[in-house]
């Protein structure tokens, strides 16, 4: 019932958004205005990803620049099979505890 609940919020919030718009826009300075925005702030965007302002610090090929970063990922996580591990045996032990 709550997702039917938020479904509906979500669908006036639009519906009352939308018709927001399109009142604003209708208008053809206002349009003007907000294309012009648009395209601006589209232009930051891209002339902010062509300088290279991203912060990537690894890039390239990571076995040959860093082995041992490399070999730690390989591995990858060993917390989740610990995890269930223990708990496989602490359901073991009740399990026998109560058997026995």
């Amino acid at each position: 019932m709550i997702f039917l609940r938020k479904r509906w919020i979500f669908t006036a919030v639009g519906a009352a958004a939308g018709g927001t718009l399109a009142y604003f826009m209708k208008d053809e300075d206002n349009r003007k205005r907000v294309t012009d925005k648009a395209k601006s702030l589209q232009a930051n965007l891209t002339q902010d990803d062509e300088q290279g302002d991203m912060p990537i610090e690894e890039a390239g090929q990571q076995e040959v620049s860093n082995p041992e970063n490399s070999k730690m990922v390989s591995e990858g996580s060993q917390f989740g099979v610990q995890y269930y591990n223990e708990l496989t045996e602490k359901e073991r032990e009740i399990l026998e505890k109560s058997n026995s």
